[in-house]
């Protein structure tokens, strides 16, 4: 059985300012960098096989963190960057301020939810092939860790709790 753990990365300048913030860079805050190091303190006890993440600076920048206190600690590993962890593709809409008050229409050039979920599966059987029986850390983004446990489960996006900057959770993968 292969354990994931996927961990949304660290609070950014752009969540601060509630910002759609897609396939942007998006830069941690002092804030986000301190979620990273506790979840790093957290994940250390883990025996990580492999890290994979977002080819998007706000997680790799989450993941290098990760992998600093993992070094820090005996255990050298390197990051597999990966498009298919990326945030959803927003279209004409990143950039645009989201904070409840201000509504927006999901632009058509904005990524497909059928899309993503492919992506999600693409990404799961990935992981299945290359790293079975292993444990495996994925750094991504909040809506596409949501995607990715929805098809896991075999449900839709909203029925998954959103997840909070540098949280984790675990599945397992048969």
């Amino acid at each position: 059985m292969t354990t994931l753990y996927l961990l949304r990365h660290g609070e950014t300048e752009e969540n601060v300012k509630h910002i759609l913030q897609g396939c942007m860079p998006g830069m941690l805050t002092e804030v986000g960098r301190e979620q990273a190091r506790e979840a790093a303190r957290e994940l250390c006890a883990v025996d990580f096989d492999a890290v994979l993440s977002s080819d998007l600076k706000r997680a790799t920048d989450t993941a290098d963190i990760i992998l600093e206190a993992m070094k820090e600690r005996g255990k050298s590993l390197s990051v597999l960057q990966t498009k298919l962890l990326r945030e959803r593709d927003w279209g004409s809409a990143t950039g645009m301020v989201v904070d409840g008050v201000h509504k927006i229409v999901i632009p058509p050039d904005a990524e497909s939810v059928k899309t993503m979920k492919h992506r999600s599966r693409i990404f799961l059987d990935f992981v299945r092939k290359t790293y079975h029986n292993k444990t495996v850390l994925a750094v991504s983004h909040g809506l596409m860790c949501r995607c990715i446990q929805a098809v896991h489960r075999g449900v839709e996006i909203q029925n998954v709790e959103k997840m909070v900057n540098a949280e984790t959770r675990i599945l397992q993968l048969d």
